[in-house]
């Protein structure tokens, strides 16, 4: 009964008190330091290490303890603190660096020391990772606003460049016509230069004759002129001569008249008479009215005679030059033409370089309205919650297909499956594997085998049994088929019974050794804590060959609700064990009533 109670005491012992140790971490004594001093950003003081600290206060994983830096180097180095979390003086500005052109990385120093606890130093380093983490959500969440902030700006400023770029498209397509419109034009010109150099090309040819021209014009201008001026002269001269005959001529009619009546001419006679000599006089009035006329206007036309030779004499002076500036016009025309070709053909470059343009500025226009319309609208809300999206992108879902209820049920089918080989390894302590009497009595073989396994075997159900009980109902672990794994234990224990009893009818004292030493092997291969997996090659074959492999996996498909076929695939591996294990026993218990040894008679040096 006493050894009965040793597989219950390490089984029910041990997972009580590693029931759920994570649950307990706030007894944990932890320091926390806080040196930082805070840092402006965008204009308002932030303190991230204040902020921090209340955060890890008040989510108490640990029992934390705010100090000094020189009380938590004493506290962790004696003892009385398992760990500390220091955040230094800069914490705050490194953060905010990150937004600057020199970044430097916020520092979180964990101090540890293993002689408190080994375990206590991993889990620290969780709990340094996990603070990490939530720094790094914070931080990023608030860089993550700022970037949205900055990009809800962008969208408001390619708005803005839209719509400019919609008026510099307008004003493109307006040069472009205007461009058109000087093509055409200059095109125009151009040719009006073409025409205007032909004209001067033959203006210039008949302006070569100008200045000898002018020279005989001038030459006959001054004769003319010359001329009435004579004739002015002798028209004067005329006048007055044709004013005395038509006065002699009044004065002869009167003499004759006063000289017919003297003669005792009749009257009528002298009035026939004279009424012939009146139509000459009329002619003569006539005539002299014409002379007078024409000495009047003989000045005028000698004057204009004068002027006309004036000019003609400085169109002749004027002349050469003409001519010259006529040629000079006509090899301007030829550069104008020339320049107006070069105007029209930049004109018609300038037109397509404009179209280009217009193209070019609609196509940005519909880029930027594009760009603008890609970014969306956010509001301040909207701003936070995608910031809180950006600075934790991923959310873990676990989806567990089994799962132990708290740690102390994960390591409950290690530890089961090892307190029944230790139950099985006590009893033999003072159980004789086999009876000696029945042996020297010459009993069946398989009778002294079976005797010999059941004893052990049918007190290892007991233990099992009372070890379901005690992790069931004491201790109140979950176990999704009991029945089954009620089975599955009893198994075991009759596996591990016909194993032990095999060593120690075989090897007697040494093989009790042995049982021990394929304990310590099977400690470490069964994969009990850490997946089989991580172990060395030597030790990972084991873990496929050794019967306790089997055991931790069945007990564990049968306790969390796993595979069933997976879990009958163990059992029938054990079964196997059990079944080769009772065959040697057989085999050993069927020669030792045949013949006896001198081993068989020598006492044992171990027990």
């Amino acid at each position: 009964m006493a050894l009965m109670l040793v597989p219950l005491l390490y089984g029910g012992l041990y997972l009580w008190a590693n029931r759920d140790p994570y649950a307990a971490l706030d007894r944990v004594p932890a320091a926390l330091v806080v040196q930082d001093e805070g840092t402006t950003v965008d204009g308002r003081q932030v303190t991230y290490g204040a902020d921090i600290a209340t955060s890890i206060e008040k989510d108490a994983t640990f029992d934390w303890s705010t100090v000094s830096a020189s009380a938590a180097a004493r506290g962790v180095q004696n003892g009385t603190y398992d760990f500390s979390i220091t955040l230094p003086v800069d914490f705050s500005a490194n953060l905010a660096s990150a937004a600057t052109d020199s970044p430097d990385q916020g520092l979180v120093v964990l101090r540890t020391n293993d002689t408190n606890s080994y375990l206590a130093t991993t889990i620290a380093g969780q709990a340094a990772e996990k603070i990490r983490a939530q720094i790094a959500r914070q931080v990023g969440e608030e860089a993550a606003d700022r970037f949205l902030l900055g990009f809800s700006d962008i969208r408001s400023s390619l708005t803005d460049a839209a719509a400019g770029a919609g008026s510099l498209a307008s004003g493109a397509a307006d040069a472009a016509d205007g461009a058109a419109a000087l093509r055409d034009g200059t095109a125009s010109v151009a040719t009006g230069a073409s025409s205007l150099q032909d004209g001067l090309d033959q203006l210039s040819a008949g302006a070569a004759a100008l200045p000898g021209s002018t020279v005989t014009l001038a030459a006959g201008a001054r004769s003319t002129s010359d001329g009435a001026a004579a004739l002015s002269v002798g028209a004067s001269r005329l006048a007055a001569s044709s004013a005395a005959v038509t006065g002699g001529y009044s004065q002869a009619r009167g003499a004759l008249e006063q000289q017919l009546l003297a003669a005792g001419t009749p009257q009528a006679q002298v009035d026939a008479l004279l009424a012939g000599l009146d139509q000459y006089g009329a002619s003569v009035s006539a005539l002299n009215e014409g002379v007078q006329s024409l000495a009047a206007q003989a000045p005028a036309l000698a004057d204009g005679s004068a002027q006309v030779a004036d000019g003609a004499q400085q169109l002749a002076d004027a002349a050469p030059g003409l001519a010259d500036g006529i040629a000079s016009a006509d090899a301007g025309a030829a550069s104008l033409t020339t320049g107006a070709q070069q105007a029209a053909d930049g004109a018609s470059s300038l037109s397509a370089g404009t179209d280009q343009v217009a193209a070019g500025v609609a196509q940005l226009r519909d880029s930027l309205q594009k760009g603008a319309g890609d970014i969306p609208a956010t509001t301040d809300s909207q701003r936070s919650v995608q910031a809180s999206a950006v600075a934790d992108p991923v959310a873990v879902e676990t989806q567990a297909v089994t799962k132990a209820t708290d740690y102390g049920a994960g390591l409950a089918p290690f530890f089961l499956t090892l307190a029944a080989w230790i139950g099985i390894y006590a009893l033999f302590l003072i159980v004789k594997p086999l009876s000696r009497r029945a042996i020297t009595a010459l009993a069946s073989p398989w009778k002294v085998t079976l005797a010999g396994w059941l004893t052990p075997g049918l007190l290892g159900v007991v233990q099992a049994a009372t070890l379901f009980v005690l992790t069931t109902t004491v201790l109140g672990f979950g176990v999704a088929s009991p029945a089954p794994m009620l089975a599955f234990m009893a198994l075991t224990s009759l596996t591990f019974a016909a194993i032990l009893l095999a060593l120690n009818a075989l090897l007697g004292s040494v093989g009790q050794f042995l049982g021990l030493v394929l304990m310590v092997v099977q400690l470490v291969t069964a994969a009990g804590t850490f997946p089989w997996q991580t172990l060395p090659g030597p030790l990972a074959a084991l873990h496929h060959v050794l019967p306790m492999s089997y055991g931790v996996d069945g007990l564990r498909q049968l306790m969390y609700g796993g595979s069933g076929a997976t879990a009958l695939g163990d059992a029938a591996v054990l079964l196997g064990w059990l079944l080769v294990a009772l065959a040697a026993t057989l085999l050993t218990t069927g020669r030792m009533t045949r013949a006896r040894t001198l081993r068989d008679l020598r006492p044992s040096l171990i027990g």
